[in-house]
């Protein structure tokens, strides 16, 4: 290990250091270290080397600085994360919510919001931390990489991961409720305003005491996704095991691959391919992705060339802890006149978590469910100094407001023609284990 460190062209402290097999115990101490700071956003990638290969296998970023922080609708968050990028020219790590839709389209959201995350947020880091391999890299503006590294290995990792107190994990509607509303959006499609579309239910817990970063340790263990994130803004916590990517962006190449088709996973290595299979073969699950890529080739051509959109992969079916997955893969180059920014706002929210048509998918959302989806659905990541970026889709993840000690997650899935209420319902059941299984609800 070494303790020699230079300055960036950013102004920052620079250091690297090799963990051997102290990675892994270096990992867990982060999110508690985490918690000194106001803002903080962990990205790991997992190990993935398939279609969810990220240039940066971990990412760790805190401050103490607020950063770009957009409260309302109306107040252009988009162009002032573009301004906030051209002054930076610096790392940036942040999040986009849900409903930054109103500021893409003429839309309006009257639903609740209980969590409290800003509409947009972002922010340069005061420290740093990239991990590849057992080989680290430390940057910061205010400390010397060794005074950092010696702090975290002071971190006593504490907490209880489930949550304690008088507290039951309640449903904003009964099943009986969901499939009612999964009856009246297929009247939608059979009556022509829309051929699919994605609905969500909350669950949530109104007494909850727990620690957010023992709680993303416990679901990052379990989930094993390619797109875990831990966010901290202020006393909100996003807790994130999502295995989809919104939108990367490497060089002049844009990629986005939507998610839509999910079978379980079995123990049983027979039952596990027979599951895997049905999926690949299921009519119903290529109807639902095709017509999300049709969505994303759309609003991907308005900010790349002419001719470069193309579908890479159609139908690809790749396996996580709990389920397999039905994912595609489309890529375009970026116009040369064309702000990398612009194309995030094109294609945002992502088509995976509205529907098509888009707007109108929108429209019905707000109507049938009864709560914000807030962060979920929005999208979290980052953006490096050269103007490239990676961002994820907010799923399979808890959300935690510890001030009100109010926790909640979104279960959903894509509703078509051919939806069954039943299956459409035990899916959501599906999905939410591994957040159930962090929580300690579930085996």
């Amino acid at each position: 290990m070494k303790d020699t460190f230079h300055k960036n062209k950013q102004g920052r402290w620079v250091a690297e250091y090799s963990l051997d097999k102290k990675i892994k115990e270096f990992k867990i101490l982060l999110p508690y270290w985490m918690m000194h700071f106001k803002v903080g956003c962990i990205l790991d990638g997992q190990g993935y080397t398939t279609h969810a290969k990220n240039n940066i296998d971990f990412i760790f970023a805190v401050s103490d600085a607020q950063g770009l922080t957009i409260e309302r609708n109306g107040e252009q968050p988009f162009s002032q994360l573009k301004s906030f990028y051209e002054k930076k020219k610096d790392w940036l790590f942040g999040f986009l919510s849900y409903d930054l839709k109103n500021d893409v389209e003429e839309l309006s959201s009257e639903n609740p919001d209980r969590m409290g995350f800003p509409l947009l947020h972002f922010f340069s880091p005061d420290i740093m931390i990239q991990i590849t391999g057992s080989e680290i890299k430390i940057e910061s503006q205010k400390f010397k990489p060794n005074e950092i590294l010696e702090s975290i290995w002071k971190t006593i990792p504490e907490g209880n991961c489930e949550c304690t107190g008088d507290w039951i994990m309640e449903s904003r509607e009964t099943e009986e409720e969901y499939k009612l509303k999964i009856k009246k959006i297929k009247e939608h499609i059979v009556e022509g305003d829309l051929y699919e579309m994605n609905y969500c239910t909350e669950f949530f817990i109104n007494s909850c005491f727990i620690e957010p970063a023992a709680l993303y340790s416990s679901l990052n263990y379990i989930s094993k996704a390619p797109f875990s994130s831990f966010y901290k803004w202020n006393d909100k916590y996003l807790n994130c095991g999502s295995p989809e990517r919104f939108i990367k962006k490497e060089n002049n190449k844009i990629i986005s691959q939507p998610i839509k088709g999910t079978a379980s996973r079995s123990q049983n290595k027979i039952k596990d391919e027979a599951n895997k299979n049905a999926l690949a073969q299921s009519e119903k699950d290529k109807a639902e992705n095709v017509m999300i890529v049709d969505l994303v080739r759309n609003d991907l051509s308005r900010s790349c060339k002419s001719g470069s959109v193309i579908v890479n992969e159609l139908f690809g079916i790749y396996g996580f802890e709990h389920v397999w997955q039905m994912i595609s893969t489309i890529t375009g180059e970026l116009k040369d006149d064309v702000h990398f920014i612009d194309a995030i706002k094109a294609l945002f929210p992502m088509g995976s978590m509205t529907g098509a048509p888009k707007i109108m998918a929108m429209k019905l959302i707000e109507k049938y469910e009864i709560t914000s989806r807030g962060l979920y659905s929005g999208s979290v990541g980052y953006i490096t100094p050269e103007g490239d970026f990676d961002f994820n889709v907010v799923i399979r993840s808890i959300l935690y407001n510890e001030a009100q000690h109010y926790l909640s997650y979104n279960v959903g899935g894509a509703i078509v023609f051919d939806s069954d209420p039943e299956s459409e319902y035990q899916e959501c059941l599906l999905k939410a284990k591994s957040m159930r299984k962090a929580l300690g609800i579930e085996n």
